[in-house]
């Protein structure tokens, strides 16, 4: 398809209210899935963090690496295991956690954001007390629970002109590395910081009416409602964690959270710069605060 440069002016000057509207503001991304995976979509996802930060937006990446982790533990003869979701993690296996998330994914990711034209900076959870937590579960093993957050890291980081990458890896007071479910870290980060918006990237197209329907999106709920789209199934499995983690977000100061698809390319574009946007948008009635 051959693009003009009136065409390209056209979609310019379509995207100047949404840029408009988020220069200056923080948008959290947490980043995971098959967007991770696949080298397209993760060129695409560094591609529209670099043009949002270049416009002015301050965006924070926060980033999980689960199949990374699992890769690496069947190289050492570990075999996996989960309980409702979340990864056993003995010590040995959080000190793997530790390599894979703030060694090698997490560098990774700030190469590719420089090689793009930006400014990236990796952070853990351990850098600067940013992330402390307990032990969640003795069944788990090393997995936390956040109890406390310091996100003067980001904000310095931030302040600085770079765009903060952050693995998703606690400690406690003890000194116990844990590890931390990204999309837990993510939500409170972005209500840390009174985030614009929470962009959560997923392998769904967002919350559907009928699952195998995805013409039955819902685009837009009030995170009152979430408690009857589960009793009826709608919100069901995996994604019941990731809503609840929205709606702590939004409870927490966020203005607004998105479940979109990673699976399209600059879907974080479509979401933040478009009329229509992607996936399904979280929203409290302010009234209500």
């Amino acid at each position: 398809m051959n693009i003009t440069n009136a065409d390209r002016a056209r979609i310019l000057v379509h995207a100047l209210p949404y840029i408009r509207k988020y220069t200056g503001k923080i948008i959290v991304v947490k980043y995971g899935g098959s967007a991770m995976q696949s080298e397209k979509l993760k060129d695409s996802v560094v591609r529209d963090i670099v043009l949002l930060s270049l416009v002015g937006i301050k965006v924070v990446l926060v980033h999980g690496g689960g199949p990374e982790i699992t890769e690496m533990l069947k190289k050492v003869g570990k075999e996996s295991k989960f309980v409702n979701g979340l990864r056993v993690t003995d010590k040995e296996t959080v000190e793997i956690v530790q390599m894979v998330l703030a060694g090698k994914v997490n560098k990774s990711l700030v190469n590719i954001i420089q090689n793009n034209g930006g400014k990236a900076m990796g952070l853990s959870g351990i850098d600067g007390h940013m992330i402390e937590a307990d032990f969640r579960d003795i069944e788990l093993g090393y997995v936390g629970e956040i109890t406390q957050l310091n996100v003067q890291p980001i904000l310095d980081v931030i302040d600085k002109g770079y765009i903060p990458v952050i693995s998703t890896i606690g400690c406690d007071r003890k000194g116990n590395i844990l590890n931390i479910n990204a999309d837990t870290a993510a939500a409170k980060i972005a209500g840390e910081l009174s985030a614009e918006t929470l962009i959560s990237m997923t392998d769904t197209s967002g919350i559907l009416a009928d699952k195998d329907d995805p013409s039955t999106l819902i685009t837009k709920i009030d995170i009152n409602d979430i408690p009857g789209l589960i009793e009826k199934g709608i919100i069901s499995g995996g994604m019941i964690p990731k809503v609840e983690c929205c709606s702590e977000a939004l409870r927490g100061g966020v203005n607004q959270v998105v479940i979109i698809d990673g699976r399209t390319p600059h879907s974080i574009l479509i979401e933040t710069l478009t009329d229509e946007g992607i996936g399904t948008m979280f929203t409290k009635d302010r009234s209500q605060t």
